[in-house]
């Protein structure tokens, strides 16, 4: 097993240069209504799970770099040709580059939702860093949980179990800081109980994060492959109505 925490570090040495970051595309994409997408380099986990794994593992032969003036450029091009309310930064994980993240919010125009997708571990690791993005009114930020608990966490991205605690105190931290935050959570490998434990687990923070935003696994290019081989399986089945709906803030 590896430490999420250091991977980052390692990862930040190939996919950042000051405050340069890899990216390898700008695009608009479908979800959330409509949103300008900037797909970065670079990730500190290693889900089996991922659609994007092929760049996650090869960052060093991936992309290009781009200043965060030329991020926020690109992306807000792609909202106004597109009339679109929201941007991302998608693709690998926006958080390993702290200052460069916090460099492209700045200049992203607050009319606009920025909608930050991250697995939350290093916001859950270094308190500051959702003080940091709390000074954007304009930010959601959504914390993607691998997992229901941390056996799960690390049987699906083999990392240390401390991976999910991190991801569990990134959602405090956020919601401490006044960050407008909400977990989502990958529950096709989840027992319906443990789906529940994580409920009220979350619900100690807030009750209103009992509501969890559900995502769904999608078969991408060699990601049924990836489980198979690592005799992962795959549940979907829940009784109607005791899975809440995606929940997405406009």
């Amino acid at each position: 097993m590896y430490n999420p925490v250091k991977k980052a570090e390692e990862a930040i040495k190939i996919v950042c240069r000051g405050e340069m970051r890899k990216y390898y595309r700008f695009r608009p994409a479908k979800f959330y209504g409509g949103i300008a997408t900037a797909d970065c380099v670079g990730c500190n986990l290693r889900c089996l799970f991922c659609w994007s794994w092929h760049n996650i593992v090869n960052p060093g032969n991936i992309g290009f770099f781009c200043s965060p003036q030329q991020v926020a450029e690109k992306v807000v091009k792609i909202t106004r040709k597109k009339r679109f309310r929201r941007i991302r930064i998608s693709g690998n994980e926006p958080t390993i580059a702290r200052d460069h993240l916090v460099k492209v919010l700045e200049q992203i125009p607050g009319q606009f939702m920025f909608i930050l997708e991250t697995n939350g571990i290093l916001i859950g690791h270094d308190k500051t860093y959702a003080q940091d993005l709390a000074r954007f009114e304009n930010l959601y930020v959504r914390v993607s949980l691998k997992g229901a608990n941390e056996e799960e966490f690390s049987t699906l991205t083999g990392a240390e179990p401390v991976g999910f605690e991190l991801q569990i105190k990134a959602v405090e931290n956020l919601h401490g800081a006044g960050v407008q935050v909400h977990p989502a959570v990958m529950i096709s490998f989840s027992s319906f109980d443990h789906v529940l434990a994580l409920r009220k687990r979350l619900g100690k923070i807030s009750r209103e994060f009992e509501d969890i935003e559900v995502e769904e696994l999608a078969l991408y290019g060699d990601v049924e492959e990836r489980l198979k081989k690592a005799k992962i399986e795959c549940r979907t089945a829940y009784p109607p109505g005791d899975i809440p709906p995606e929940q997405i803030k406009s």
